[in-house]
């Protein structure tokens, strides 16, 4: 349980993204005077996800995730309240994967092993689900307990509700402590921010390419296919992603564009050749266990929130929970320990 700050306290937190400014709502709440600095604001790796909330097939998908499935299922057990708290729209349809026999009943075992509840749907149900899907597909799976939201619409609104309760934003990076009481670490792979909190040497970066086809219109659900997903996104399509570990730049790379488009057609055939294609490159972080880092650096007044791979949405609001109740001398919860900074310096 999250508790009123006795005093007010000074926190600068570093990084506007999905991380950053749960954790700076939360702590705004408590009663603490936060500022949030971040030399480019919406150029994170948040506002270029497609807004996936997904524990049932991360899960399946992901042998990297598996291991820590009641953690995701218990995450997302968060977000109602905490969309409803920051007026967040949150889709709640479920997800879709599709493919041949032998993936849907691979699929179908491996969720039900971990404890979720996919159900097969025909092509007629499918076609409503997901309109534009190939023909090739003729039933799904669809997990009931994969939502979605709108990445960048999402930071705008955590954005606005944080300014409301008096959050300050500064567009410049962080360097130092300053004059703060307490500092929260949100970045992505960089460690220009080493010296305040050497568990940050724990985190790599991993580029991914993400495609957005903005006069594709698509409503349906997101569709996990063999090579590739496709969400909504604002009226279009969202086609991803590829995940490239060990590089942090920026630069796009053609090969892989074109690879996600030709996946994305496999996905909806009418994509065509000459369709409007955007293209964004963003840098996540990762730690080698998958969990993000959430907690309490070695160093004093220093709390860590980062490093949270491909789920970073998703994870988002426990982890604000975490900060702010360790800000405030509250109750963590049993979920803290999983996520603690210090589980890397001790191995």
């Amino acid at each position: 349980m999250v508790r009123r700050m006795s005093r007010q306290q000074r926190i600068h937190v570093a990084g506007a993204g999905a991380f950053g400014l749960a954790c700076a709502l939360g702590l705004a709440e408590a009663g603490a005077a936060v500022t949030v600095f971040d030399p480019a604001p919406g150029a994170n790796a948040s506002a270029v996800a497609a807004g996936m909330l997904g524990p049932a097939f991360e899960s399946a998908l992901d042998v990297s995730a598996r291991p820590h499935v009641a953690l995701l299922r218990s995450a997302i057990s968060f977000w109602p309240s905490f969309a409803e708290q920051a007026g967040l729209r949150l889709d709640r349809r479920g997800a879709l994967a599709v493919g041949d026999g032998q993936r849907l009943a691979d699929l179908e075992q491996g969720l039900g092993d971990l404890g979720f509840s996919p159900k097969r749907i025909g092509r007629a149900r499918l076609r409503d689900l997901a309109p534009g899907l190939s023909e090739t597909f003729g039933e799904a799976l669809i997990a009931p307990e994969d939502w979605r939201i709108e990445a960048a619409e999402c930071l705008a609104a955590l954005r606005r509700r944080a300014s409301d309760l008096g959050v300050a934003f500064r567009p410049e990076a962080l360097r130092t402590r300053g004059d703060a009481d307490l500092v929260v670490i949100a970045t992505g792979p960089s460690r220009a921010l080493l010296d305040l909190a050497p568990e940050l040497a724990a985190l790599s970066p991993i580029k991914g390419h993400i495609l957005r086809l903005p006069r594709f219109a698509y409503s349906g659900l997101v569709v996990r296919g063999p090579r590739a997903y496709a969400a909504p996104a604002d009226g279009g399509i969202t086609v991803g992603a590829t995940m490239e570990a060990g590089l942090a730049d920026l630069a796009v790379d053609a090969a892989h564009v074109d690879r996600l488009l030709e996946a994305g057609r496999e996905l909806f055939p009418t994509i065509g050749a000459d369709a409007e294609v955007r293209v964004s490159v963003g840098v996540r972080a990762a730690t080698p266990d998958g969990l993000p880092l959430v907690g309490p650096s070695s160093a004093p007044g220093v709390l860590l929130a980062a490093g949270a791979r491909r789920n970073g949405w998703l994870l988002a609001p426990l982890a604000a929970r975490i900060v702010t109740a360790w800000a405030t001398g509250g109750d963590t919860g049993p979920l803290a320990q999983a996520l603690a900074p210090a589980r890397f310096a001790a191995a």
